[in-house]
């Protein structure tokens, strides 16, 4: 049998050791650095609650992933309705709600959630995407609405031909003061760089599907459907505005799957970091890991390597001529890395029309008097990420770089200070905090600027490795979903069954807007 080295533990390389010992006569072991799987998806613990790094909402465009997350974790029954899904035009029926669920472990299932998030702007709720309703108009003013309309109309008619930042992407696609009044800001708090210097491609592969028109199309098809629901009487779900949630969030899908592999011959090493690539000639033969705590060194043999490891890590360790065009590429990539303070709260201050708890799953913080991005309300996500469910656990996200002095502050003074910009801002009251915690993700977000202009060079570079696969948000340096992590580790082992050595259609996942529809036959 032969030998499979998958380094990173995250969605891509998970994903990859299952494809290959389904698929292939290659046996892998999977180095993760950190002592659980799952990477940035993983899911954290504290005092009984949980922690989801991100918000991880499973929703995707490919058949060939939802079925593949449905085989590792069935739908939680309800209340027996029939359960659709619909997309590029097709309605198409999920399984049974009640099949595939193992009676032993009747908690490994997924939830079906409301997909809702709003902009935090003002001190008041916007509905995201934004929708022409008379409480968006309230909150933005006449005035503000008439010169959103003029600026978009100006845009429309005067298009720049060629945008050359995201800057001008964002005033192409929405118009000059919408993309002032709910891009602008957010957008840079997360990348902290202004958005003329962040390369176009950043908004051609995130909000490729987002326009003015299609939020207006989508807004009068929610008035179409909420009438066809009281006809229909809920008897058929849709999952347009629903997505799929694992109960004990995203991480319980990578821990599931990890013990797959592993009962399938496969192993999976935590606690391993992966230092030195061995190559000869254009192949890598093997791959050195070092195990944190402890200094011990391994030596894993490798007929095929699988890389999610952020890039720059990868030229540093690798054991081969490289040359100094592509190091300075390599070393000039950058990121944007974030942490989560976990807030745990008596109750929020912020309420829904109704006075009623709000039932989103995160906000997205654009006033400019605060620090936090975004807010995740981890109840809304899953009740089981709660142990007392008459508290509120909610986690603030702050993006920054490792290198700043607020990535360094201690943890208590960084619960404080999210602490304090909430009770500011009116999502918590002054009622005292029950418990915080800060959990950091470095290397979070591959950043499309730096040297990110000249990444043909090193893709060329790597591509002349003839059994190494990138994979993975880190491992492309790609802000990818993590549906996408794992296609990209699909095609890998697709090209590895049909014997292809070309690479062009693994960079090509999630650049092309047809490319998930089918796949040489094969539905992608």
């Amino acid at each position: 049998m032969r030998n499979a080295v998958v380094i990173g533990g995250g969605p891509a390389g998970v994903t990859a050791a299952l494809e290959l010992l389904r698929r292939t006569d290659l046996r892998p072991v999977v180095l993760e650095q950190l002592n659980q799987v799952g990477g940035l998806a993983r899911t954290t613990e504290y005092q009984g609650n949980r922690i989801d790094i991100g918000g991880h909402r499973f929703f995707t465009k490919s058949d060939r992933v939802m079925s593949w997350w449905l085989e590792i974790l069935p739908v939680e029954p309800t209340n027996g309705d029939a359960l659709t899904i619909a997309y590029h035009g097709k309605t198409r029926a999920l399984p049974s709600r009640r099949a595939g669920i193992d009676p032993a472990h009747p908690e490994r299932v997924m939830l079906v959630r409301k997909r809702k998030s709003r902009i935090y702007f003002r001190r008041a709720l916007f509905d995201y995407p934004l929708c022409l309703n008379a409480r968006t108009l309230r909150n933005l003013g006449w005035r503000s609405a008439a010169r959103i309309v003029a600026s978009y109309a100006w845009s429309t008619a005067f298009p720049i031909r060629q945008p050359a930042n995201l800057e001008e992407f964002f005033r192409n696609r929405f118009g000059r003061e919408l993309y002032r009044t709910f891009f602008e800001s957010y957008t840079e708090k997360v990348w902290g760089v202004p958005c003329h210097q962040i390369s176009a491609q950043w908004g051609e592969q995130r909000v490729k599907g987002l326009s003015v028109g299609r939020v207006v199309t989508q807004w009068a098809r929610r008035l179409i459907r909420r009438r066809e629901t009281i006809e229909q009487r809920g008897t058929d779900t849709s999952l347009i505005e629903r997505f799929l949630y694992p109960k004990y969030g995203p991480g319980q899908m990578w821990e599931v799957v990890a013990e797959r592999v592993q009962a399938m011959g496969g192993q999976v090493l935590t606690g391993f970091a992966a230092e030195r690539i061995r190559a000869q000639g254009n192949r890598i033969v093997a791959v050195e890991a070092t195990r944190r705590g402890t200094g011990e060194r391994r030596s894993f043999d490798a007929d095929v390597v699988f890389s999610s490891m952020p890039i720059p890590e990868l030229i540093r360790g690798l054991d081969a001529p490289v040359p100094d065009a592509v190091r300075e590429v390599a070393q000039g990539l950058m990121f944007r890395d974030f942490f989560t303070v976990g807030l745990l709260v008596k109750d929020l201050a912020l309420e829904d029309s109704n006075q009623a708890r709000i039932e989103d799953t995160w906000l997205y913080i654009q006033e400019p008097d605060v620090l936090a991005g975004r807010v995740q309300i981890f109840n809304n996500w899953s009740p089981a990420l709660v142990r007392d469910p008459s508290t509120v656990w909610i986690g603030v996200e702050y993006f920054c770089n490792e290198t700043d002095e607020l990535w360094n502050r201690p943890d208590a003074a960084l619960v404080g200070l999210a602490a304090a910009e909430m009770l500011k801002i009116g999502i918590i009251g002054a009622e005292k905090i029950l418990d915080g915690t800060v959990l950091r993700a470095p290397k979070a977000y591959p950043a499309y600027f730096g040297a990110y202009a000249r990444f043909a060079e090193l893709r060329s570079f790597l591509d002349q490795f003839e059994n190494l696969y990138p994979v993975g948000r880190n491992g492309m340096h790609r802000y990818d979903n993590q549906d996408h992590a794992m296609l990209s580790s699909m095609v890998a082992v697709d090209n590895i069954v049909d014997g292809r050595g070309d690479k062009a259609n693994l960079w090509a996942v999630n650049t092309e807007a047809e490319y998930h529809e089918t796949r040489n036959g094969r539905e992608a």
